[in-house]
């Protein structure tokens, strides 16, 4: 054991496995590049499920699926659970709320806060979308064992632990 962190050891192997020739960076073997990469591909398969399926947009799914598990949030919280910005979250709200999926109301404290809920159309469209969703997951999990998909949980769990 060289008494190094895990951290430290972890990114002595990410700069051998991208730098070649005394420091330059192989994009291809760069590892923020290809978590990137494969997050994006990630996205993209699901969103065959909500963007075909039922015409929703990545911010649309994301604050729905949000939505899906509360009775009602404040606007202001909507993005950091979604990795959406201000306006992301302003647009996906108005888009679901216009399709009478959700609803919005003043926070009765502070006027300038806006709750959202999802409303009886937007849960029967939540239910019909997760079952689709929870699927996809789990073809795109299928090429792992089970050991590989506990082991993934961990890392992503660490290096997200590791950021903060």
């Amino acid at each position: 054991m060289t008494g190094r962190s895990g951290v430290a050891r972890g990114r002595d192997a990410t700069a051998r496995g991208a730098a070649q020739d005394g420091g330059e960076l192989d994009l291809q073997r760069y590892f923020p590049y290809r978590l990137a990469r494969l997050a994006e591909q990630v996205s993209l398969a699901v969103a065959e499920v909500y963007s075909e399926r039922f015409a929703l947009t990545r911010q649309e799914w994301r604050v729905l699926a949000i939505l899906g598990l509360r009775t009602e949030i404040a606007t202001k919280e909507i993005g950091p659970l979604t990795t959406l910005d201000k306006m992301q979250v302003s647009r996906a709200v108005q888009g679901l709320q216009s399709r009478g999926i959700a609803s919005r109301k003043h926070h009765p404290e502070d006027r300038r806060e806006l709750i959202v809920a999802l409303t009886p159309a937007g849960r029967a469209l939540y239910r019909k979308i997760v079952p689709f969703a929870l699927a996809r997951e789990a073809e795109l999990l299928s090429v792992l064992t089970a050991e590989e998909v506990k082991v993934l949980d961990r890392v992503m769990h660490k290096l997200s632990d590791a950021l903060r």
